[in-house]
């Protein structure tokens, strides 16, 4: 016992001369040595202060931290249409289209949405608004018949309110008026060129698992682009499915089942596969697709009809630029064409929008083929207010699907550019030549017609 007491004075000495020389060396004043703690006894800690988590985001909290939705585009559209008896003049439109809403953040999953949109025409009225290829007067007066169609009415409705509920990455449920963007949008899209957007009154279901992705959307209403006199009521299906087992190869399967209860001509049962892939060779980018489709009559639709579909195209691309070489042809009996009544039918088959027929549909009785062939730059031209230039020129060659006559041929040239990242300006033209004569039995083209557009959009 003597001998450990020892060892531990000889120790606390120890210590006691080390400390004193290290803080000697430094300049310090000479430590008190320390006094050692009996063994067992703890020096107790100040108790830490506990932290209250923050409280869970309320649902007004969530509605606060949205976002804005603000969008503003102003357009001038000149159509120059051969001349009859009643058309006589040109058409001229200045329309401006705003759009505000507002979207909230998420909510136990879910997020809402609302907006309104209002065109509004911002100079004189030189042109008709009306169902294309009808004989009634124009639905903005029957003295607008003596102008070419511009299909912009002043409209202010709900264009949009909806509820997203995202319970999963696998799983998205949309419920409410809202946009359907389905592929190329070849089938079904916005008509998002015109000003009054088509919108959808649906319960939509997006499913992704993996390489596999399937969309299934019930309408219910087809909010139209010529207002709520022009909607329809719907009893419609959608189905989409792909499959993606790799970059150069994305199939997919569909099924559209239209039933619009007013409007019996334009439902349809339309049933399509589509093949489509990308791949580098060197320095070059290819792409590809090809579709095909057959459509049947459905539900109101009582006159019988099968008809077919065939799209495709193959483009390559280098550096700024990309060729494409298309092919589309939709099947005619000679008293009905192949349709697609909720497409964005502007994007095919040429800007000029010749062979749009009553329900927005681009189609000839007799069927219509298209031979186009494109050409995209995209310069590297940068300066503070003028960047992202895209330059779009493209050829179309029109025959008749069911006789092979020629029916017309088109040229179309684009170019867009941004002026600040929310800012951003398209000049556009279009130019359908019909042919003059065609065999006897070929259905007559629709009338020649040249089309220019400027445009400025802002998008908050």
């Amino acid at each position: 016992m003597k001998n450990s007491r020892g060892m531990l004075r000889c120790s606390v000495a120890f210590c006691a001369l080390t400390l004193g020389g290290t803080a000697f060396a430094q300049a310090a004043p000479e430590p008190v040595p320390a006094v050692a703690e009996p063994a067992g006894e703890a020096v107790a800690e100040p108790a830490a202060e506990a932290v209250e988590p923050p409280p869970p985001p309320t649902f007004s909290d969530q509605v606060a931290a949205g976002k804005l939705i603000l969008e503003v585009r102003a357009r001038y559209e000149g159509v120059d249409q051969t001349k009859t008896a009643t058309l006589t003049d040109d058409a001229s439109a200045f329309t401006i289209r705003t759009r505000l809403g507002w979207e909230t953040a998420e909510f136990h999953s879910v997020k809402g949405l609302i907006e309104f949109e209002d065109v509004r025409q911002a100079g004189p009225e030189h042109y008709a608004v009306n169902v294309p290829g009808v004989a009634t007067p124009p639905l903005n007066g029957a003295d607008k018949a003596k102008y070419p169609i511009v299909n912009d009415p002043d409209v202010t409705e709900l264009n949009r309110a909806q509820l997203t509920w995202t319970p999963s990455a696998a799983l998205q449920v949309t419920a409410g008026r809202q946009r359907i963007l389905l592929d190329d949008q070849r089938f079904v899209g916005n008509v998002g060129w015109r000003q009054d957007e088509q919108t959808f009154d649906a319960v939509r279901a997006d499913v992704a698992l993996g390489r596999f992705k399937a969309t299934y959307a019930y309408v219910t209403h087809i909010n139209r682009i010529l207002g709520e006199l022009k909607d329809w009521d719907s009893d419609s299906h959608l189905l989409n499915v792909t499959w993606s087992p790799a970059e150069a190869l994305r199939l997919q399967g569909f099924v559209y089942a239209l039933d619009f209860g007013n409007s019996a001509v334009n439902s349809s049962l339309t049933k399509g596969v589509k093949a489509s892939g990308k791949t580098w060779v060197g320095l070059y980018q290819l792409a590809y697709n090809a579709t095909y489709a057959k459509q049947s009559e459905y539900h109101g639709n009582t006159p019988d009809f099968d008809l077919a579909y065939f799209g495709g195209d193959v483009a390559g691309t280098f550096d700024i630029y990309t060729v494409k070489a298309s092919y589309e042809s939709l099947e005619g009996n000679g008293t009905r064409g192949f349709t697609t009544p909720l497409a964005t039918v502007h994007a095919f088959q040429g800007w000029s929008d010749a062979f749009v027929s009553p329900g927005g549909n681009k189609s000839f009785v007799d069927g219509i083929e298209d031979a186009n062939l494109s050409f995209n730059a995209k310069p590297r031209f940068k300066r503070t207010y003028f960047f992202n230039t895209d330059i779009l020129v493209r050829y179309h060659d029109f025959n008749d699907q069911r006789t092979g006559a020629d029916l017309g041929r088109e040229w179309d040239v684009q170019f867009t550019a941004a002026i600040t990242p929310k800012l951003s300006i398209q000049l556009k033209y279009a130019d359908f030549q019909r042919e003059k004569t065609v065999p006897l039995g070929t259905a007559t083209p629709p009338a020649s017609r040249t089309k220019a557009w400027f445009t400025l959009e802002y998008k908050l």
